[in-house]
């Protein structure tokens, strides 16, 4: 290998290191890392200390095409329309409606701002108007939004980037096209929305159907696959003269929302291939930008950053949130949460690339922009979420501990929930949380350790309760960790025996004919008012009458009583068991201990 080929690979191993410094630095001082990403670029440009001389735009844009599919389809692939659907409805307005207003306002501001023509200017704020996927993953990752509002957000960015695209190349065209003008740009938007929609929906269930059926030799291959998939994504859409990017975003959400082999393996293969687009992307369009010609827009750039992020911005999304479900508070912090980032910067090349009479100054506005507005809103978006009561104690975009793509396969889910402070159910043991008979917490972080739990641990505020149940109850215990936060916890106390002259008579009889012993509705007529345990590896349960009786139910026999009548029948039971059967001593001990503490 030539040394110029090995000097090649060590300035880019050298530059992606920097930005991994960076990125911690930026972590460490609450900025978004894009800015540093950016910085280090210039810096190593031609005018500043690497020396690099770098000012090919078509280059810059082509790579920066391919970096925003992969950082596109990995945001999609982490969200699943599960997370998506609930805010579906607002978060493409947003990305729709918002972003055309977003680019009306701006670019009338730029017009009036730079002296622009009113093309050049809607060509400006075109690119502005995009909100950067790579931007806000980056915030909500560190951040404790709201889930809706991070949800929309993550929504928007996803799908707006395809809409801004259209826009720039529109404006493009009308520039470049006397005979151009908005009927067109209105057709090309409708048409490549609409065939890249088609696009990215087919292909993405086609996706999960060939993941399933096609078993790969080894987990390590499948992200190949899904790199083929998100690649097939955005070319298939651009040859029929759709949006890739919008088909590469819907085909990565049907992958993240379904069950599909070496889940973990593809999903932390992406971030990591995300990542490292996000750092070159940023690294490469700070190459391409000269900071001597910033100077010349400071000031301008200054004033169009303010009316970006104070108007245009906030107007489009109450707008486009008129019929949303959410308040004015929620709506104030989508107006101040659009950041930009890499998005409106390669944007910003294609009337560079296309020849555009004054292309490079439109670019170095664009910039100027992005760097300042974002630093604003990198700065304060999680102080102000917090100033309007808008942040919980979970993070944004929780992860989950446990792997659900082979548990789902089989039927199961993973729900992850943590202890609030002054939860209803801190400080009560796991048996005491009401689940259902199959489910169950199969692990508990504490303080970063985790914690095996058993029906004795008892769970404290801050801890993150991992629950393994099956699918179709996934809805019932996500209800039910509600109630663990409001309250009550639990099965209710069961009535006090009713008063009566002669005493309680203790039977025993078959256990047939009651449909689910496990969870029995009534035994012998008499409804049951709470299941106090319930036997997960056979079919058997204690539970509370109505009557203020108890009963040990079972497919073979059924025990009514009182409480100390049904608990020395119990202890008979117990001495009876094999020694060789510790799970069925296990039960007629934890039965008998918690009919003892109702005394």
């Amino acid at each position: 290998m030539g040394g110029h080929d090995a000097e090649l690979i060590l300035v880019a191993g050298a530059l992606l290191a920097a930005g991994i410094v960076g990125g911690l630095l930026a972590d460490r001082m609450r900025i978004p890392g894009l800015l540093l990403f950016l910085g280090l670029g210039m810096l190593a440009g031609s005018e500043g200390i690497g020396g690099i001389d770098f000012d090919n735009a078509e280059l810059a844009r082509t790579l920066g095409t391919v970096a925003l599919v992969l950082i596109v389809f990995e945001g999609g692939l982490n969200a699943g329309w599960a997370e998506i659907r609930p805010v579906l409805w607002t978060a493409a307005s947003l990305a729709t409606v918002g972003t055309i207003l977003t680019a009306l306002l701006a670019g009338f501001a730029a017009k009036l701002i730079f002296g622009l023509s009113t093309l050049e200017g809607m060509l400006v704020g075109a690119a502005i108007a995009a909100t950067d996927s790579a931007a806000i993953f980056a915030v909500l990752r560190r951040s404790q939004l709201e889930k809706q509002l991070a949800r929309s957000l993550e929504g928007e960015s996803g799908m707006n980037d395809p809409v801004a695209l259209l826009l720039v190349v529109g404006f493009v065209e009308w520039i470049q096209q006397p005979g151009y003008g908005a009927a067109d740009m209105v057709g090309l938007l409708a048409l490549k929305l609409a065939l890249g929609a088609a696009v990215g929906l087919a292909l993405g269930r086609l996706s999960v159907s060939a993941l399933n059926a096609v078993r790969l030799p080894t987990d390590g291959i499948y992200p190949v696959a899904t790199i083929a998939i998100a690649g097939i994504a955005y070319g298939a859409a651009e040859v029929v003269h759709g949006s890739g990017l919008l088909s590469v975003y819907l085909t990565a959400l049907a992958l993240g929302s379904t069950s599909v082999p070496a889940r973990r393996t593809i999903t932390a293969f992406h971030e990591g291939v995300g990542e490292v687009a996000q750092i070159g992307l940023f690294i490469l369009l700070g190459l391409l930008v000269f900071p001597s010609t910033l100077g010349d827009v400071a000031l301008e750039g200054l004033a169009l950053s303010a009316v970006l992020i104070g108007v245009a911005r906030p107007l489009a999304t109450f707008v486009a949130t008129a019929f949303s479900p959410f308040g004015l508070r929620e709506r104030a912090m989508l107006g101040w949460a659009g950041l930009r980032g890499a998005t409106p910067i390669w944007l910003a090349t294609f009337p560079v690339v296309a020849g555009v009479a004054g292309g490079h100054e439109l670019f170095a506005i664009v910039f100027f922009v992005v760097v300042s507005s974002t630093l604003v809103q990198g700065a304060t978006f999680e102080p102000l979420a917090k100033r309007l009561g808008l942040t919980t104690d979970e993070p944004a975009l929780p992860r989950r501990l446990l792997e659900s793509g082979r548990i789902r396969r089989m039927g199961g889910d993973v729900v992850s929930y943590r202890l609030r402070p002054e939860a209803a159910a801190a400080g009560h043991l796991v048996r005491e949380l009401g689940l259902p008979r199959e489910a169950l917490v199969n692990v508990i972080v504490r303080d970063g350790h985790a914690i095996p739990p058993r029906g004795s641990t008892e769970v404290r505020e801050g801890d993150e309760l991992h629950i393994l149940v099956r699918g179709e109850l996934r809805s019932q215990v996500e209800d039910l960790t509600r109630r663990w936060h409001e309250g009550p916890v639990g099965a209710p106390p069961p009535p006090r025996l009713p008063r009566r002259g002669a005493p309680q008579i203790f039977s025993v009889g078959p256990g047939g004919e009651i449909d689910d012993p496990s969870a029995p509705t009534e035994v012998n007529g008499i409804a049951v008012v709470s299941v106090l345990r319930s036997r997960r590896d056979r079919s058997s349960a204690l539970v509370a009458l109505a009557d203020g009786r108890y009963a040990l139910t079972s497919e073979a026999v059924v025990a009514v009583g009182d409480r100390r009548a049904v608990a020395r029948w119990c202890e008979r039971r117990a001495q009876r068991v094999d020694a060789g059967d510790p799970a069925e001593r296990a039960w007629w001990q934890e039965a008998i201990g918690a009919l003892i503490a109702r005394g």
